[in-house]
C-alpha cells in the first residue's frame, strides 16, 4: 500500500510549507525582511513497465509504460528579493536602499555580514552601528560636536559642525551585491552571510550601475503581502487535509483486506 507513504510525504511537505508561510507572517513588520517560498519536487518513480519497452515479438513498444510515483519532497526554500515599501521615520541615521544592494556589517567575530536593515544608530564612540551594536563597514564616525548630518543618495556622509557654515565630509557608505542574492545564508538578526551559492561580493558606491541609491530618514519595510500569505496558508492547509484523507482511505482499504474470510 504505497498510498500511506506517499500521503505521508505530502503531509510533511505541506507542514514545511506552512512553517515557511508562518515565518513570513511573523516577520510582517521586520525591517528589510524578504519573504520566502517553499519549492517542491516529486520523488523517484517505480517502473512497473518501463516507457518504450518492447511489448511483443512484433517489436511494438509501450507508449506510456507504468510508472508509480513515490511522493514529494522539499527541494528548496527560495528568498524573494522584491523591493519593499519605503517608510519615512524622521531619524537622520535611518537608511533605506532603493534598488539592489546590501550594507556591510562587521560581526563581533570579525567576519562580514550583509543586511538590508538600515535602522542605524551611533555608538558611544560616534560610530555608525546596527541595533545590536555591530559596526557598519567602512567605519563612519560622526564628530561629537556635529549639529547636523546628511547622507546623500550616493552614500556621501557630511556633517555640519557647531559654529561652522559649510558641511564637511566624514565618510562614504558602500554597498555590496552578489550574483545570486537568494544564495546568501540567513543567520538571524536581519543578517546574511556569503555562501558558495551566492557568489563573491562586489563592492561599490550607491548609485553605480547595478546598485541602488540611499534614502536618508527612510527604512525599507518587509515585502510580505499578508493577503497573499493568508491565501497560501489556506491552500497549504487544504492540501494537508487532503493528504490526511488519503491516509484514512488507505487505512480503510487495508482494514477491508484484513477482514476478508
Amino acid at each position: 500500500m504505497r498510498a500511506l507513504n506517499i500521503a505521508a510525504t505530502g503531509m510533511l511537505a505541506q507542514q514545511t510549507n506552512v512553517e515557511v508561510i508562518s515565518n513570513n507572517i511573523a516577520n510582517l513588520n521586520t525591517t528589510g525582511f524578504k519573504r520566502q517560498r517553499a519549492e517542491f519536487a516529486d520523488l523517484l518513480y517505480q517502473n512497473v513497465a518501463r516507457v518504450g519497452s518492447q511489448s511483443s515479438e512484433a517489436n511494438t513498444r509501450l507508449p506510456t509504460g507504468v510508472q508509480v510515483g513515490l511522493g514529494v519532497r522539499t527541494s528548496g526554500i527560495y528568498r524573494i528579493g522584491e523591493q519593499g515599501n519605503l517608510t519615512q521615520t524622521g531619524n537622520k541615521f535611518d537608511l533605506a536602499i532603493d534598488g539592489r544592494g546590501f550594507f556591510r556589517i562587521q560581526q563581533p567575530s570579525g567576519e562580514t555580514a550583509y543586511t538590508r536593515d538600515g535602522t542605524f544608530q551611533l555608538s558611544a564612540e560616534g560610530n555608525l552601528v546596527t541595533h545590536d551594536g555591530y559596526q557598519v563597514q567602512p567605519t563612519i564616525t560622526i564628530p561629537p560636536n556635529a549639529v547636523d548630518v546628511t547622507i546623500n543618495p550616493t552614500g556621501l556622509v557630511q556633517v555640519k559642525l557647531s559654529g561652522q557654515i559649510n558641511y564637511q565630509t566624514v565618510g562614504q557608505i558602500e554597498m555590496t551585491s552578489f550574483p545570486n542574492e537568494a544564495g546568501l545564508e540567513a543567520i538571524g538578526s536581519n543578517l546574511l552571510i556569503e555562501s558558495p551559492a551566492s557568489g563573491q561580493a562586489t563592492v561599490s558606491d550607491p548609485g553605480q550601475p547595478g546598485f541602488g541609491v540611499l534614502r536618508q530618514s527612510f527604512v525599507e519595510t518587509s515585502n510580505v503581502n499578508p493577503v497573499s500569505e493568508i491565501t497560501s496558508l489556506i491552500t497549504a492547509q487544504r492540501a494537508y487535509e487532503m493528504n490526511s484523507k488519503v491516509i484514512t482511505a488507505a487505512d480503510q482499504m487495508l482494514s477491508t483486506v484484513t477482514q476478508l474470510r
